[in-house]
């Protein structure tokens, strides 16, 4: 008996209907999100199937938000753009995805109550995200420079007040100095610590997507690989034979940093996916003189020869001795994180000295920027901080709080740090900007909206606490914040409670960005299914 086929329809909702559905999907992710927020923040038990036992424990936003997927189609849809929300934040920022919801819901949750017909909603949206910059501008006078002391504070608050780990940390920071990279690995055993290796990162990331062999973080990752390294267009299989098939028989790990014609990348990708090869290719970093010099130093960093064309070096003459090794590489969609494997620090200390002679004798201050890029790129370090648990479950759950907290970190030294515990947000709430016009209803309601979300994220930490916004609000803008975790009133710079301006600007862009579009939003299509 033949089965019935089910016929693919459209429903379609309209005005007050769509937007209490929407509102309903939001509420319940951000229900499920936002009670992680702060250091009294609580888990979530996630069921996952693709987990060892089935189980994710876990108090990061994204993760959480990910989990999430509702039968009702139009609630879906928000859930989808607050996922989008979150998601955002994360690959930008490393942090504050749950800052992110926590705003969506808020500018969605007050624009659908407060606009009424006799507003302008588009105006009313336009005058949300003037506003939001105006936010940003505030918030940006409030920042300090990342201190010894305070990248402390920034790593520990990150990964939920774990004084070890923030430790574990900011001393990884430390030691690899400001131009280094710190990447986190699990553990073989329930120990966590760091090593620090010497390493470089490329401002290039893999050629095609289909390279990627860790889905979760989109990154190709290869250990014990060789590299080829040569500024000349690889055309073909053939032109590099001699180097393909020792690596391929002895089934080595290759990353190839040249400029592969489309047709070959595709060649390598197929093999990758058919035949479980392990290569990646990146094209060179910069272009001119600049690339010629930067490959040398990454030929320099590996032991690899430069085959160059400016050199008129011939590929099919390369051989397996040619290239270079690392210990590992890190591809990602923008970058390349290369831990070196051989040691041969004299002739890159060489190379360092040389570049410092360099950079007293050039004129031109962009030469001058150039060869300090360089220096930098040849004496950055790379450390990794290595995960460890008692359990598998655990493990994943710690796993995702110290990466976070690096990624915090990260963007801490980048562009500085703001008062913690959602203070900040909250105190430019009122006071940003200019006033808005009495007259003009749209820009006053716009403001409105966005002031109000903005003490969201300050009340929320407090909730999550057990404590009672209105009864302490006053007294925590006297004293100049509140530690949460101590019940100590004072200065969050001085307690310690400190969040990245990055971080905040981020999930706050981010969060504007999809609530206004929820706001704008006045007809729903969504698919279903039906018998015949």
């Amino acid at each position: 008996m033949n089965q019935i086929q089910p016929t693919l329809h459209r429903d379609l909702c309209f005005d007050d209907q769509g937007r209490d559905k929407l509102i309903e999907g939001i509420s319940t992710i951000a229900k499920a999100v936002k009670s992680t927020l702060g250091p009294r923040g609580q888990t979530v038990l996630i069921e996952s199937p693709t987990h060892t036992h089935g189980i994710t424990v876990t108090k990061d936003g994204v993760t959480v938000a990910k989990a999430v997927k509702l039968k009702d189609a139009v609630e879906n849809l928000a859930v989808q753009m607050m996922k989008g929300a979150a998601d955002r934040t994360a690959s930008q920022a490393g942090d504050g995805t749950t800052t992110a919801i926590v705003l969506t819901e808020a500018i969605v949750k007050k624009g659908m109550k407060k606009l009424t017909a006799s507003h302008n909603s588009t105006e009313v949206i336009k005058y949300i995200k003037k506003e939001t910059e105006k936010v940003i501008q505030a918030l940006t006078k409030q920042t300090k420079k990342l201190t010894k002391k305070r990248l402390l504070d920034v790593a520990t608050i990150s990964c939920n007040n774990d004084s070890e780990i923030g430790s574990i940390i900011s001393e990884t920071y430390q030691k690899v100095g400001k131009n280094g990279i710190v990447t986190v690995e699990k553990s073989d055993d329930a120990n966590t610590y760091y090593e620090v290796t010497n390493g470089m990162k490329i401002d290039r990331g893999y050629s095609s997507p289909l390279f990627v062999n860790n889905q979760k973080k989109d990154e190709c990752i290869l250990e014990d690989v060789h590299i080829l390294v040569a500024d000349q267009e690889i055309n073909n299989i053939l032109s590099i034979e001699n180097v393909l098939k020792p690596i391929i028989n002895n089934n080595h790990k290759l990353l190839i940093i040249g400029t592969c014609t489309q047709n070959l990348i595709n060649t390598l990708a197929a093999n990758v996916m058919k035949n479980n090869l392990q290569i990646c290719s990146i094209i060179p970093p910069q272009f001119g003189y600049k690339q010629h010099e930067l490959m040398s130093d990454i030929a320099l960093a590996v032991g690899a020869t430069y085959f160059s064309e400016k050199t008129g070096d011939d590929l099919s003459h390369m051989r397996i001795e040619d290239l270079g090794k690392a210990k590992k590489v890190i591809v990602g969609r923008d970058s390349t994180i290369i831990i070196k494997d051989k040691n041969n620090d004299e002739e890159l200390k060489e190379r360092v000295k040389e570049l410092w002679e360099q950079h007293k004798t050039t004129k031109q201050p962009d030469d001058r920027e150039f060869v300090l890029q360089r220096i930098a790129g040849l004496t950055g370090g790379i450390g990794v901080i290595y995960v460890g648990a008692n359990s598998d479950v655990e493990q994943k759950e710690k796993f995702d709080r110290v990466d976070d907290a690096v990624c915090a970190v990260r963007s801490a030294l980048e562009e500085g740090i703001l008062p913690g515990g959602g203070l900040a947000l909250f105190r430019v709430a009122d006071a940003y900007g200019d006033k808005p016009d009495e007259k003009n209803l749209d820009h006053r309601l716009g403001v409105e909206i966005l002031s109000e979300a903005l003490q969201e994220p300050f009340f929320q930490i407090l909730v999550n606490a057990g404590k009672n916004p209105s009864e302490m609000t006053n007294d925590i803008m006297e004293s100049g914040g509140y530690d949460v975790k101590l019940d100590v009133y004072g200065d969050m710079f001085e307690l310690g409670i400190v969040d990245p301006l990055k971080v905040t600007k981020k999930a706050l862009r981010n969060a504007v960005s999809v609530a206004t579009t929820i706001l704008s939003t006045n007809a729903i299509i969504t698919l279903a299914r039906h018998e015949k």
